[in-house]
């Protein structure tokens, strides 16, 4: 259930019970400081409460691995999944960026939506 959208310089955020799912923009890089507003939201919205994290790709951008480094410490942040439905982004996510989060048993990686919504209230 959609609670709120939120519109920032980078993409969009959307708010689904305990899941924050965030829709970035074409062409950005994804940084620790763009990364930095997303983890400003979720300590706003879920208030200490545990919440999973979705990186819906529509759209190609890069991602800097350090944000994993930097969203391990938010305690309350209990799961990463990414989808896409480009093979080569799911690819990417599985080999180098699931390197750099504190569990790996904690990211998934999905070709829907609805398969990482599923996995992450398995995590929550």
């Amino acid at each position: 259930m959609l609670t709120k959208q939120i519109e920032l310089h980078f993409g969009k955020v959307f708010i689904h019970d305990n899941i924050l799912i965030a829709k970035l923009d074409e062409g950005i890089l994804f940084d620790v400081a763009s990364n930095n507003k997303l983890l400003e939201i979720g300590a706003e919205i879920f208030k200490g409460k545990d919440y999973g994290y979705i990186s819906h790709r529509v759209n190609s951008y890069a991602v800097d691995p350090m944000v994993y480094m930097e969203s391990a410490k938010t305690s309350n942040l209990k799961a990463i999944a990414v989808v896409s439905e480009t093979s080569m982004t799911r690819r990417n996510a599985e080999v180098v960026e699931k390197k750099f989060y504190k569990d790996n048993n904690c990211f998934g990686v999905f070709q829907t939506l609805e398969e990482a919504v599923a996995w992450m209230n398995t995590r929550i």
